[in-house]
């Protein structure tokens, strides 16, 4: 690599970095010995604890977060990423890093307006009729100015701070290298390849630096919500669009920085958050595609009540089977199967495939078993992450980068929503859209889904049933009928053999009829089934019925037992 081959590495690539930093040690040595002096008095501090068996000093956190924050982008981008990371961290020094500002004082304007010339071939005069005179946000990666093209759009202009990616890179090989060799003094959980860890978040860096790539997340959100009106993502504007600088619509609204926001807004206060709380859940559990960073400063309410998205570089994707096993987790959670919900983690990546959890079942029971009560609206998600804390650190759990992105989500919108209705539950208007998903079961995934959950070592759980239901009827949107049309249709169709045949076998599983248990779902679905609509349900499943597909479900019905 040449003096400035670094600033044109597109992707995160560590033997790349090490190369050209090998070559380089007097610039590596002058930045270590600036970060080794930071952190002196931290690592003093640190072993001086242990030697007074003192392992909980909340100063010592605070003396973290300030550390961090005066070393710069990389740092301040290390404590966000921690703070996600209660595998990683022990949970005194997440609470403390969770409050990281992403802010650093602006960089000069004549640098601004020399980069955008640079950038995009033309002086920013022939390109915007006006651009504020200094800008109107700053963070660690870049600062935001306000213009308007000579066709009146008005746009906001995001341009990256000078000279970033030898900042970064050098302070990533440092890093990388430092954790090597420090892991037994950091507050982590050493059960883990930290370098593996490290490397992970070098590849969130490098796409959340790289503004073309943000621009595609954002036509893809877009894309993604485009049948969602109470969705607004802004357009992007390719022709003043480079690596360091993104042009894109200006969204003129109210900061979502709590109730007042809405009140300004003459906003419906619950609507919003229930529109808010269904885009989170569609990013997650639909599209896959999620925003990993909805922090106030990103999010806005317009005056038409619709919520806009801003700042698409901190994005990640799930893949299908995730999706789907991120609803089990859930499910588990509610219906308090630890056993399941182990093993659900080990599917999920959060303990590795053989990890024993016969001893980590009764350290879940312990720490989540009180934690939804005797209702799922005193469930909440924050309480759970800091339960979750306390096991994970001795554990052998490690938290997928794509997790700790959501549960970084996640955690932020409920806390947005509590900052405008504390008495907000996220659980309380998430589970019904959850529960809707799976009894609607839209995809054969989620059918098959919903038979595993069912069912536990052969035996129908009736409790399970009752709970889906309750929660999907709490949405105002979710009508029984067209779902139990949907259920019949499966029921009578090829692929629906084995659950009508586990159905009937459960009706008089051990030794008994169970009316009870009938009974007390049909109290719960009663009110909506009205004679003349449950007849139309039944006409139109016969009308999808071939005649061979009611032979074959007669066949079944007169057939043997699942245990023959």
């Amino acid at each position: 690599m040449n003096q400035h081959s670094i600033e044109q590495l597109k992707t995160y690539d560590p033997e790349a970095i090490a190369h050209y930093y090998r070559r380089r040690p007097l610039k590596v040595l002058g930045r270590a010995l600036q970060v080794v002096w930071s952190f002196l008095g931290f690592l003093l501090g640190i072993f001086w604890d242990r030697i007074r068996k003192q392992t909980h000093t909340p100063q010592r956190a605070e003396q973290l977060r300030r550390i961090l924050t005066k070393l710069g982008p990389t740092y301040i981008k290390v404590g966000q990423a921690l703070s996600t990371r209660p595998d990683l961290a022990r949970k005194d020094f997440v609470e403390e890093l969770v409050k990281l500002q992403d802010q650093l004082p602006p960089f000069d304007n004549e640098t601004a307006i020399s980069i955008i010339h640079q950038e995009l071939g033309y002086h920013p005069e022939t390109i915007f009729v006006s651009l504020s005179e200094n800008p109107i946000a700053a963070a660690s990666l870049g600062q935001v100015y306000r213009g308007r093209l000579h066709n009146g759009d008005e746009v906001a202009v995001k341009v990256q701070r000078p000279h970033l990616l030898p900042i970064l890179t050098l302070d990533l090989y440092l890093i990388r290298w430092g954790v090597q060799w420090l892991s037994p003094w950091l507050p982590v959980n050493l059960g883990h390849d930290l370098t593996l860890i490290v490397d992970e978040f070098g590849i969130k860096l490098f796409e959340e630096i790289d503004y073309i790539n943000e621009g595609k997340n954002a036509e893809k959100f877009a894309y993604n919500f485009r049948d969602n009106p109470n969705v607004k993502v802004p357009r992007i504007y390719w022709d003043y669009t480079s690596k360091r600088v993104l042009t894109l619509e200006w969204i003129q609204g109210y900061k979502l920085n709590g109730a007042s926001s809405l009140i300004a807004a003459n906003v419906d206060i619950n609507k919003f958050i229930q529109d808010a709380v269904e885009a989170g859940l569609q990013q997650l559990l639909e599209h896959g595609f999620f925003h990993a960073d909805p922090h106030p400063g990103n999010l806005f309410v317009l005056s038409d009540g619709r919520i806009a998205y801003i700042d698409f570089g901190m994005m990640d994707q799930l893949d299908q089977y995730s999706k789907e096993t991120i609803v089990d987790a859930l499910v588990h959670l509610v219906n308090r199967d630890y056993e399941d919900l182990a093993e659900t983690f080990v599917k999920l990546g959060f303990l590795a495939p053989g990890t024993d959890i016969n001893p980590i079942i009764p350290a879940l029971e312990q720490v989540l078993g009180d934690i939804i009560g005797e209702r799922v609206r005193d469930f909440n998600i924050k309480t759970v992450t800091d339960r979750f804390s306390d096991i994970m650190y001795d554990y052998p759990f490690r938290v997928p980068a794509s997790f700790a992105l959501i549960i970084r989500s996640v955690v932020t919108q409920e806390g947005l929503a509590m900052s405008i209705n504390p008495e907000f539950k996220l659980v309380e208007m998430g589970f019904p859209y959850i529960a809707k998903r799976l009894l609607t079961g839209e995809t054969a995934e989620l059918r098959r889904r919903l038979v595993e959950i069912l069912f536990k070592d052969g035996k129908f759980q009736w409790h399970r049933l009752e709970n889906l239901i309750a929660l999907a009827r709490r949405d105002e949107d979710f009508d029984i009928l067209p779902t139990a049309q949907l259920a019949l249709q499966y029921l009578m169709s090829e692929e629906g053999t084995f659950l009508r045949q586990r159905l009937i076998w459960a009706l008089t599983e051990d030794d008994r009829l169970h009316t009870k248990e009938v009974q007390r779902i049909w109290d719960l679905i009663k009110a909506d089934l009205q004679p003349a609509r449950l007849f139309d349900v039944a006409l139109g499943t016969l009308a999808d019925l071939s005649p061979a597909a009611i032979s074959q479900n007669s066949d079944s019905l007169n057939g043997s037992s699942p245990g023959d």
